[in-house]
Order: C-alpha cells, then sequence, then structure tokens
C-alpha cells in the first residue's frame, strides 16, 4: 500500500511500507515526485523490487525515473540496485564512501556513467525544480551515510535513525515519542555509534524547518514529535558509549 505524505500541484512525496514480507525487518521505500522529474529513496533489496516498480508505475513511467538514492550500503537500502540499472535509465546516488562497494550489487559495467557520489560534507541535488539536501548522518549508523530532506514538503528523510520497530499503525504518525520509545530504544542504544554523533546531527537538523521525520523502519514523526525526537537523540548514549573492556574478551 503507498501512502502520500505531501502531494500539492506537482510535488508528491509517497511512502510505502508493506512491501517486505516473511523473516525480514520491516522496511520504507520512498518516492519525490517534482513535475515530470523522480526520485526513490532506499528502494530495498530483492524482497522489494518487484512490488515497488508496479507501485511505482501508479505514479510515473518508471523506465523514466531520474535517480536511485542509497543512504548507505545496506542490503535492505540498495541490494535490489542491479535491477533498477537494468529497468529504468536512472542515476545511482550514493555516499562517496561506499562507491567501490556498491559495484558488488551490480553486474561488471553497470555503473559506469550512472554514479553520483555525495561527498562527506553534503551536497545539493537537483530534481525538477527543486534541490533536495543531502545531509551528513555519519555513524547514525553507517559510517558513511547521508539523510535526506525535501525544502517544499519540509520532510526529513531519516534512515535509520528514528527507527521503531513495532509492526503495527505504520500509516498512523507518531505524535509523542512516548508512544513508540519502547521500539526505539534497544536499536539506538546498539546501532548508533555515539551520543557524539548524535548531539553534532540534532544540532544540525534543528537549523531546519521539519515538518515531517521519516525513518526507514516503522512510523514517521510529525508535530511535536519531531521536537521530540529530536531532542531524545541529543541525549542518547549508545554503541561505544556504553561499551567497556567486558565487551572486549576472549570467547570462553
Amino acid at each position: 500500500m503507498s501512502v502520500e505524505l505531501y502531494n500539492k500541484g506537482n510535488h508528491v512525496c509517497v511512502a510505502f511500507r508493506d512491501l517486505v514480507t516473511g523473516e525480514a525487518v520491516q522496511a520504507n521505500q520512498f518516492l519525490i515526485i517534482d513535475g515530470e522529474h523522480a526520485a526513490i529513496i532506499d528502494p530495498g533489496g530483492e524482497l522489494t523490487y518487484s512490488r515497488l516498480f508496479m507501485a511505482l508505475s501508479k505514479y510515473l513511467n518508471v523506465t523514466g525515473l531520474d535517480y536511485v538514492i542509497a543512504s548507505h550500503q545496506d542490503p535492505d537500502i540498495v541490494a535490489s540496485i542491479n535491477k533498477w540499472l537494468v529497468g529504468t535509465d536512472c542515476k545511482v546516488v550514493v555516499p562517496a564512501l561506499w562507491e567501490r562497494f556498491i559495484p558488488h550489487f551490480t553486474r561488471p559495467g553497470k555503473l559506469q556513467h550512472r554514479m553520483i557520489t555525495i561527498p562527506d560534507e553534503g551536497m545539493r541535488l537537483t530534481l525538477g525544480n527543486i534541490q533536495l539536501m543531502a545531509l551528513p548522518a555519519h555513524f547514525l549508523h553507517a559510517e558513511g551515510n547521508f539523510q535526506f530532506y525535501d525544502p517544499v514538503s519540509k520532510i526529513l528523510f531519516s534512515g535509520d535513525l528514528g527507527a521503531n520497530l513495532a509492526q503495527m499503525e505504520l500509516d498512523t504518525p507518531v505524535t509523542r515519542i512516548s508512544d513508540v520509545i519502547d521500539t526505539m530504544r534497544p536499536f539506538h542504544r546498539r546501532y548508533m555509534n555515539s551520543n557524539k554523533a548524535c548531539r553534532y546531527w540534532a544540532n544540525m537538523v534543528r537549523e531546519l524547518d521539519i515538518e515531517m521525520i521519516v525513518p526507514q523502519h516503522g512510523r514517521c514523526f510529525a508535530g511535536r514529535a519531531v521536537t521530540e525526537l529530536i531532542d531524545w537523540v541529543s541525549t542518547l548514549e549508545c554503541g561505544l558509549d556504553l561499551m567497556t573492556q567486558d565487551h572486549y574478551r576472549l570467547p570462553a
């Protein structure tokens, strides 16, 4: 099922939340359309490709897709990239750190002249009449990691940050972080690298006008939950903050 997060005039943002079946972790995929131009963010792997391709056809001629954008290198992000390269005319937008790793998902030569790399400091990407912002979110969780801000819808596509893994009410926005905090805490404490990265991220995104934060897993955040999520992340102890020598011992 597709859910329109934003639809005004020639600008549309769509989430696809129920394409993963079986034992794999739930994952969201996203479409941004501006005029005659379109990009998908974090399209996923083999489990999502065929159903996502068909779902996109409701909104556009999929072969003319401008971009497939990957926030980082995980298989639930971009393992299907070879099929998108074959089935569409897209360019692939990936963090520069993963430029030589992403080809492991493709056949030799498929990425030639079709890859756009995002430098560590981020960049602006032209899509139709707008510029998407690729925002540095390194170590949250991947070493080379980006989030994407749409200045028209004012949606921040936050990747794994904000993931809430409850398998219910996926189409209902979170308006109070207390409703999902128990599903968020274990994931973030393990997957996010450190409070230092969390604080730097929070300082950066507080400069944006954000209507909605939409993670790759689970429900989106709207209303006061946007500020609550940013504040919670800024104080989160996670990853290396929690490690001691006891976590690095020879096995018995």
